[in-house]
């Protein structure tokens, strides 16, 4: 059975691979949960899956994780080990109980711990686009070095992972990221100087968090791909 540390439990890519462990429990377990200021679904995340360790961002959202726990009525007994901060995420990610870490923190938050996992040898699933993007020579040199490999989760990196599988390297030519739309697809540009926060916040397709569907409406999301 695969031991998953997961870093951003409650974003779009978290919810989504504990779907995945949640049909394949026979396969899978989670061992630590790392969410941000989310405490609602983290809760819920905690009462099903049962981790082994928790860890949130700051030491407000230990104290406020520690008294909803309470406020439900859950043993003691029953509640995983309950941390906080930089040095708790790598903690989590590093442990020897880990087999798989699933990098899925926006931003460079999440930077640290993939980096450290990767230098132990554990496998990475990679949904975080800045780990690259701040230190992709680091990363992949560390990950050369111990011989694991990192797993592009990302749709249009796994795409182009799919796509280098299928045959040899050199036959590939060049590799293009197209964009889905987005908001202003049909926006003309002469209107985009009075585009407003609430217009670039309503993607027609996808459900993210307000980071990245800013990104996704400004195309700069294509640039870190």
């Amino acid at each position: 059975m695969t031991s998953i540390t997961l870093l951003g439990s409650t974003g779009s890519i978290g919810t989504s691979t504990l779907d995945v462990i949640r049909r394949w429990p026979e396969r899978f377990r989670v061992f630590s949960l790392v969410a941000g200021q989310n405490l609602d679904v983290l809760v819920a995340q905690i009462l099903e899956f049962q981790p082994r360790v928790v860890v949130v961002a700051t030491a407000e959202s230990l104290e406020n994780l520690t008294k909803r726990l309470r406020e439900i009525g859950l043993s003691q007994a029953l509640w995983p080990d309950l941390l906080c901060g930089p040095e708790a995420i790598v903690q989590a990610a590093i442990a020897d109980e880990v087999d798989f870490v699933l990098s899925a923190i926006v931003g460079v938050a999440g930077l640290a711990a993939t980096y450290e996992a990767v230098r132990r040898k554990k496998a990475i699933g990679l949904a975080n686009k800045e780990v690259l993007v701040a230190s992709g020579k680091l990363v992949m040199d560390a990950a050369r070095e111990a011989g694991t490999e990192l797993i592009p989760v990302d749709s249009e990196h796994n795409g182009a992972h799919q796509c280098l599988r299928a045959g040899r390297r050199d036959e590939v030519v060049r590799l293009i990221l197209t964009a889905s739309g987005g908001p202003f697809r049909k926006t003309p540009a002469s209107e985009f100087s009075s585009i407003t926060p609430a217009q670039a916040l309503n993607h027609p397709t996808w459900k993210m968090g307000q980071r990245i569907t800013i990104d996704s409406a400004t195309l700069m999301n294509k640039g870190f791909e």
